[in-house]
Parts: C-alpha cells; structure tokens; sequence
C-alpha cells in the first residue's frame, strides 16, 4: 500500500506532459543511434590497411595559435585506424562506392515518407504511428548483420528500409507536440526534437567500445535491444492527445485542453493541400526551414572539410572537439525554448515578433560566423569556436522554422512540416556538390571564400523572406474541416426542417379535405 501511495504521489507531483516531452526527446536520440551508427560500424567492417597518408593543408601547425601536437604529430592513418578486429567477426572488401551506398540508402527513402509521415499521424494518431515505425527500425537494424553476410546489396535494402521507416517519426512527432503542448510552453516543447543531437553524440560513445571488445555484430544487436525497450515505455507513457490519456490528472487535462481551446482536433481528412500550398506564410517558413536544413548540412560536412583540409586539423580525430558544435545547438536550444516561453507568458512581444525577431539568432548570426570562419586565418582554436558558435546559435530555430509550422495550423503541423523537411533535405545534396565546385582546384582560403558566402547567402536570405512576408498567427485553412463540418450540419439542418414543413403541410391538406368532404356529406 506504501509504494502505491508513493506511485500515486510522484504520478501528482510529475506533470504528464513532461513524460511526453521526455518519451519526445529520447525518441529522437533513438531514430538518430539507428541512423548514424552505420557510419562508425563500417570502419569496423571494411578495415583499411595501416599505411602511411600524406596530409597536405594550406596552414601548416606552425601557424597555429593553438597548436595540437597530439593530432598534428601523429600519423594521419594512425587517427583513422579501425577498432581492432574481434576473433571471429567477419570482414568485408567493399569499395568505396559500394560504401556511399550503403550509407546513402537510408536517405533516398526518408525524404519520401517524410514527406507523407505527418498527414498519417493527423489520420491515424502519432503514437502507433512513432511506435510501428521505431519497432520496423529496431527489427531491421537487427536484421543488418544477416543482410551483410549475405551481399552489400542486401544490406543497402536494409538500409533504404530503415530509411523508409525513419520518416515517419519527425512529422509525427510534430503532430504530437501541436497535440499536447500549451502555446505558452511551446518552445520547451519543440527544444525535444534536439534529442537527435546527443543522439549522434552518445551513439558514437557507445558504439566504440562495443566495436572493441564485441565485434561490430553488437553495435546494431546492442541499440537495437535498447530501441525495442524504449519502445515498450513509449506504448506505456506516450498517448495522441490529453483527452485519452488513462494517468493524467483531470487538472492537467483541463489546463491543457483550455489552453489548446479550438486549435487542435483529431482529423480524419486530408489535409487542404491547395490552401496549403498557395499560402505565403507556409511558403516563408518553407524557405526559412530550407535556409535552416543548409545550414546545418553545411556546417556538418563543409565546416569539418575546412578545418581539415585548409588548417591541416583533423576535426574528426578529437572526440570532444567534434561533439562541441552538437552539444552546443542542444543547450542553446533548450535556453532559447525557455526565453521564447518567458516572453509569450508575459505578452513582452506577438508571436509573429518572436519569430522573426529570433532570425537575428537562429539564421543571421550563424551565416555571419560562417563569413568570419574563412577570416579566422591559420588558428583552429578560432576556427572551431566558429563552427561551434554558428551551430550553437542556431539552437534558436526552436523559436524559428521549427515551430513556425505549429503556429500556423496546428491541425496539420505535422504535414507542414513533413513538406518542408521534404524541401530542406534537398540542401543534403546540393551543398557537398557547391563545395566540390569551388575546391575543384585547390583547397586555399582564396578557394573556399565563395563557399562559404554562398552557405552564409542562404541563412541569412532565407531570414530576410520570412521577416517580410512571415508570420506567427493562425491561417483560416487550420479550420477548413471543422467550416465543412458546420456547412455540412446546417444543410442536415435546413434538409430536416423542408422535410418536416413539407410533411406539416400535407398533414394540414390532408385534414381540410377530410373537412370538406365530412361538410358535403352533411
């Protein structure tokens, strides 16, 4: 009776929404472990030879204000050794090629149903949409030994599956926030989505030592395991609105269902794509998102480029060094969703001024670092507090585009956001393929400047859009269900009154005939 008592209290004392937040935030570290742990396990897999690399750069460690004579003494091939083989772990001689393919299945896929995945949750409810496709994505990883034994072409299947499964969650997240966040604490809320990001960091941590003393079988047993019980306390925790959730106090319900009021209605139509897609509002935060999704591939890929092959630092080779960036956009994340949720509660500012007002952090800043990295000169020291800084910023994007989506219908955040993930994922392509371009010839500060005023270009244009023609209310098409509904309730209405009129008269015909006839017969 004592521990249900205790159960009870801490079930009071926890708000619920707090649960969802956290089943929100490790959702996403999960759907991130799946994803980039096949970048680490194929070091293991396809081992390269120990040899010699020459490393040429364009500042040598002399110009360095901070020098790192452990990463700078040490040989190149040294630093990307594989882990040690496991006695009895099989190996692979896969190409390069046949690499890139292995990695970039997961992607041809999710941008598809990314781009579907929030109109399923808005039909069919977000929490078995996220739980089938985690459960799909635990189940396959599993499954990536099997294939790989079989031929890298069965392992890319598993990995376009994976991909395939993975794009569902984003989206359907996003209808779950819209379902379950106050608008008062919506930047909290939107602040979870930064789990991917220590995702990626803790992946890594544990993928290494399970590379080490298990072989490369483990790292996808290990997360896999880990997945399918998160699983089962997202079936326990997680439901698709307050209303039907079995635990939450009838406090909390109410308070949040009040604060929701009309906005949010569980939807079994498709979305007003029409509407959708001639909207200017929809259409800035597009471009905003867009300006967002290149800047963060940009940094990811271009940022680590630079510092490796212009200053002649192997980013990539000091672990705590290449998480700062990531860790950073997760805590700024996390203190702008607080900020942003301190001035709404206290009507300092509109919404549609704390979107645009948060660009100047989220887009203009980040694209101005970008634009001083190519100036810091031969000093890594500066040049990773850039990249660090210009991620770190744009943990605003909390404040920004991704939640911009939420204001402007939250009956199909969800969808909205699943077509601009769709539009912003093309930057995955297109920017590896802008830095090639200019590079071609040499990997000089004089070759690099137009990269990075071009990536800079677009965070900080993409800004100046969604200032001019943005905005944080509310668009008529949120309700266009709820407008048929009521149009389709009155023609009920005035169907059923014409039938009773109609009835009422021949009623009254039927008794004056009755009359004249009864006054013949007399």
């Amino acid at each position: 009776m004592f521990v249900c008592n205790n159960l009870i209290v801490i079930s009071d004392v926890v708000p619920t929404r707090l649960n969802v937040w956290l089943m929100i935030f490790t959702s996403c570290w999960v759907s991130y472990m799946l994803r980039v742990n096949m970048s680490l396990n194929l070091i293991a897999m396809v081992p390269s030879p120990s040899k010699n690399v020459s490393h040429r750069s364009h500042c040598g460690p002399q110009d360095d204000v901070v020098v790192n004579k452990s990463i700078h003494n040490a040989d190149i091939a040294e630093i990307r050794e594989a882990p040690r083989q496991v006695s009895g772990d099989a190996i692979f001689d896969w190409s390069t090629e046949q690499q890139a393919m292995i990695l970039g299945a997961y992607f041809w896929s999710y941008i598809i149903t990314s781009l579907v995945g929030g109109t399923t949750a808005e039909r069919w409810g977000p929490k078995y949409v996220v739980l089938i496709s985690t459960v799909a994505s635990a189940v396959l990883t599993a499954l990536a030994p099997v294939a790989a034994r079989l031929d890298y072409v069965a392992l890319i299947v598993t990995r376009f599956l994976l991909g395939f499964a993975g794009g569902f969650i984003y989206p359907a997240l996003h209808s779950l926030v819209a379902r379950w966040a106050p608008p008062a604490e919506k930047g909290k809320f939107v602040s979870a989505m930064m789990g991917g990001t220590l995702g990626t960091v803790l992946t890594w941590s544990l993928t290494g030592p399970l590379l080490e003393k298990y072989g490369w079988t483990y790292a996808f047993y290990v997360p896999a395991a880990i997945t399918l019980v998160w699983c089962a306390f997202w079936w326990y925790l997680v439901a698709d609105t307050p209303a039907e959730h079995p635990r939450i106090s009838e406090q909390e319900r109410k308070y949040i269902l009040d604060a929701l009021g009309d906005r949010v209605k569980n939807s079994k139509g498709l979305p007003p794509f029409k509407s959708i897609l001639m909207s200017l509002p929809f259409l800035a935060m597009t471009v905003l998102h867009y300006g967002n999704m290149w800047g963060l591939y940009f940094v990811m890929t271009v940022g680590p480029k630079f510092v490796s092959s212009v200053l002649g630092f192997e980013l990539s080779a000091a672990g705590i060094i290449s998480a700062l960036p990531y860790l950073a956009r997760l805590i700024f994340a996390t203190i702008f969703g607080a900020i942003g949720d301190c001035i709404l509660s206290k009507k300092l500012m509109t919404t549609t001024t704390i979107r645009k007002f948060f660009c100047l952090f989220s887009h203009i800043l980040p694209g101005v670092l970008l634009i001083l990295l190519v100036y810091t000169g031969c000093s890594t020291a500066l040049s990773v507090t850039m990249i660090t800084m210009s991620m770190g910023m744009n943990g605003a994007a909390t404040l920004t585009n991704l939640q911009n989506h939420q204001d402007l219908a939250p009956n199909y955040a969800g969808t909205l956001y699943g077509i601009a993930n769709f539009v912003g994922s093309t930057a995955g392509f297109i920017t590896p393929m802008i830095t090639a371009y200019f590079t071609r010839n040499g990997n000089t500060f004089d070759h690099w400047r137009p990269v990075f005023f071009v990536g800079a270009s677009v965070y900080i244009l993409s800004a100046v859009f969604f200032i001019l023609f943005g905005t944080g209310n509310i668009q008529p098409w949120n309700f266009v269900d709820n407008e048929k509904h009521s149009d389709k309730n009155m023609q009920n209405e005035h169907k059923e009154m014409s039938e009773i009129t109609i009835k009422n008269d021949q009623n009254r015909n039927d008794e004056q005939s009755k009359d004249a006839s009864l006054s013949v017969s007399s």
